[in-house]
């Protein structure tokens, strides 16, 4: 398991956009088959249990006969249930899902279902209970960075894709659950000296200049005999993403990390704090970068790397920027062509606006509207204006971005405040990242521990 896991103890976000969602998953190749069935074989001996190499199945395993209804200690989650979460899944797929795939997605549905349902289970028994006010706060919420202030517009598009509010209220109160348990029951049984966080400062200041890494990390835990299985799982996971489907949303879906519930982000680390197997890959990676699986202790990773920089040096796509974002709205049924027509003549317009006090007058003219940003950091903006915006100076503007569907826009610089050398994270904040790694391998074996006493019955 790598180090710096982010548990969910200190919050849970919903990342906007719905990127709890997930894309379907393509199949192995034959020969991707092969190697899970070497390392299947190379397992088998290790495992401690009496399986024959050649084994005959007796009867058949059909997965396309569905059961109606799966009861976790009691509890029912029904072929709804399932469906209505899988919705979710299906809804951000850019591409076509065959059945096969679409079956596999169900079922990890299922397993998280089962996951998540335990989660809330182990909280109640332990009277932690997760009030409905809360639920619906974070709720509206997500709806907040998605539709505006307006639940009824979210509640409305869940219906429509065939999930429900209620199914997107029981994942988060599985979470909130399941933080308020660590928080309670486990983080207080975790200790970080002094001297360790102490010590950790020193290294990093004695490697000043070096790089640091931002990286995303979906984990997948296996035994001897899940091993080839989850492999299996590794590969499928990768090449979809190499395709281009969303980490951030695999990682919500996937990860067995409790980094999961922030899209997998590590946050930024040093190769120092990496396991070696992790530490090793991450050296050569480059932004946007995707590798794995990975064989480390205990599982497989998938990396991401998000961003990179120097540890404790001053790095230009740092600095705070101030701007205006000119936007103009283009008419239903715009096509491709007309697009790029009314972006050149909506370029023209825009360079004979003086400077930033010019533009809501201006952009009010030619039926365009403003919104103002005065706190974003460059490295914060999708990678193709970060280059821009490094040469920008104050009152020029980004070439036109967007689309026929979504309208044109350009961003304006109104102000910058260079970027400042990183003292680093500080004592506290250093602190907090070693105590939550430590708790994120605790809530791993807990979970692991409710999984295993937990009576699964399937109808």
């Amino acid at each position: 398991m790598t180090t710096l896991h982010k548990t969910p103890s200190r919050r849970v976000a919903f990342c906007t956009a719905f990127a709890f969602l997930l894309s379907g998953v393509s199949p192995l190749s034959a020969q991707d088959a092969d190697n899970a069935a070497t390392a299947a074989d190379a397992a088998a001996p290790a495992s401690g249990l009496n399986i024959p190499q050649n084994v005959q199945i007796f009867g058949k395993n059909d997965p396309n006969n569905r059961r109606a209804a799966v009861r976790v200690n009691g509890e029912i989650i029904t072929g709804t249930d399932i469906d209505q979460r899988l919705a979710l899944i299906l809804s951000a797929n850019n591409q076509t899902i065959g059945a096969e795939e679409k079956e596999r997605l169900r079922l990890q549905v299922l397993r998280n279902l089962i996951d998540e349902t335990l989660q809330i289970q182990e909280a109640k028994a332990l009277k932690i209970e997760v009030d409905q006010a809360e639920i619906d706060q974070t709720y509206a919420r997500v709806a907040a960075q998605n539709f505006g202030q307006n639940t009824q517009a979210m509640d409305a598009y869940l219906v429509k894709i065939g999930s429900s509010p209620a199914s997107l209220k029981r994942q988060i109160q599985g979470e909130l659950a399941w933080q308020r348990l660590l928080r309670r029951n486990v983080q207080p049984f975790v200790n970080v000296s002094e001297e360790e966080v102490k010590e950790l400062l020193q290294r990093m200041q004695a490697q000043r200049g070096t790089s640091e890494y931002r990286i995303g990390e979906i984990y997948l835990s296996a035994n001897a005999q899940n091993r080839a299985a989850v492999l299996e799982n590794a590969k499928k996971i990768v090449q979809q993403l190499g395709q281009g489907a969303s980490f951030v949303a695999y990682a919500r879906q996937f990860s067995e990390a409790s980094t999961a519930a922030v899209g997998g982000d590590l946050g930024w680390v040093r190769l120092a704090q990496l396991p070696a197997e992790l530490s090793t890959v991450a050296r050569d990676m480059e932004r946007g970068q995707l590798v794995g699986p990975i064989d480390v202790p205990g599982g497989f990773s998938i990396l991401y790397l998000i961003d990179k920089r120097q540890v404790l040096m001053a790095d230009a796509r740092d600095a705070l920027l101030s701007l205006k974002q000119i936007s103009l709205p283009l008419a239903p049924g715009t096509t491709d062509a007309q697009a790029q027509q009314k972006a050149a003549a909506f370029a023209q317009n825009v360079k004979q606006m003086k400077g930033c006090g010019d533009v809501d007058a201006a952009a009010q003219a030619m039926g365009a509207h403003v919104v103002a940003n005065d706190n974003i950091r460059i490295r914060d903006l999708p990678a193709p204006l970060q280059q821009v915006m490094m040469s920008l100076q104050i009152g020029q503007t980004t070439p036109p971005f967007g689309s026929a569907k979504e309208g044109v826009s350009v961003l304006m610089l109104c102000g910058r405040d260079e970027a400042q050398v990183n003292d680093g994270p500080s004592f506290d904040t250093l602190m907090s990242q070693m105590e939550d790694e430590r708790v994120n391998k605790r809530a791993q074996r807990y979970l692991r521990d409710l999984r295993r006493d937990a009576v699964i019955e399937y109808d």
